[in-house]
């Protein structure tokens, strides 16, 4: 385990590598990720769950590549708080090990959006049972049974708290919940556009250039947010700011949104 945090693979995505050196014990981690990722049924559910938002709702991606955006920021996310010196309660409070942390952040960060194969609306709580039922199945290869009934219930409070009104009570979930909605770049906004529309979610869903995550100087974690234009204080003030708030990492995440748009300077840099 390094001091300080690992470069991820940066290929649009800054991805999880398992052979870089990480500022957390990944061994566990390196161990289930690829069982996780090569699993047929939970590859069914990232192809199934995108056709009722993106097809049927018009809604934004909800698919293979938010969850993959999701995970990696989730991963990057827990990092740099553990190199500042942020605790995660999740897995100690159930007497599990440090190395869970990161197990339970890329099972709620893969499983939390399977409930849209149920409908959009209200889809944390469709993606309880769901989850529930592949973590049944994947967690007795890896854990006892005392083990696996805690690791599935930290994994499944999680899931619940990243779009619901219930606070999350884990700093693992508090990350889930933060993750989800940065994966919020040029037509991935988290709030829904409208297709060939001009209102507000669609302009301020164009609005973000590009998302980084780096450790800060003041707080374990920077967000810096490239907007082009102003709209994209929609997404940062209406989205991310709520996700943020009762996340229980308002003092250890700084986000700071910048308009780089040189003849457009409504809005030069807000932060949070």
């Amino acid at each position: 385990m390094s001091d300080a945090p690992s470069e991820f693979v940066d290929d649009g995505v800054r991805r999880y590598d398992p052979d870089a050196d990480h500022g957390f014990p990944d061994e566990r981690l390196n161990e289930i990720l690829p069982a996780l990722l090569s699993d047929p049924e939970v590859d069914a559910y990232l192809e199934a769950q995108n056709v009722n938002p993106v097809v049927r709702k018009g809604y934004n991606d909800h698919g293979k590549k938010h969850i993959e955006i999701v995970r990696n920021r989730a991963l990057r996310l827990y990092e740099l708080l553990k190199v500042g010196g942020v605790s995660f309660n999740g897995a100690s409070e159930q007497g599990l090990d440090e190395a869970d942390e990161p197990v339970i952040l890329a099972l709620a960060a893969t499983l939390h959006d399977i409930g849209h194969v149920v409908h959009r609306d209200e889809h944390a709580y469709y993606s309880i049972p769901l989850a529930a039922d592949l973590l049944d199945r994947i967690l007795p290869d890896f854990y006892d049974t005392p083990a696996a009934v805690r690791m599935k219930g930290e994994v499944l409070h999680a899931i619940l708290c990243h779009h619901t009104v219930e606070d999350p009570l884990t700093t693992e979930a508090g990350v889930i919940r933060i993750a989800d909605a940065l994966d919020m770049e040029h037509g991935r906004s988290r709030i829904p556009y409208e297709k060939g529309g001009r209102g507000i979610n669609t302009l301020s869903s164009q609005a973000i250039r590009d998302v980084t995550l780096e450790a800060g100087d003041d707080r374990p974690v920077l967000v810096e947010i490239e907007m082009v234009n102003a709209a994209g204080v929609y997404q940062v003030d209406n989205l991310l700011k709520a996700k943020l708030r009762d996340s229980g990492l308002e003092d250890d995440i700084r986000i700071v949104a910048v308009n780089t748009k040189a003849e457009d300077q409504l809005v030069e840099r807000i932060e949070l």
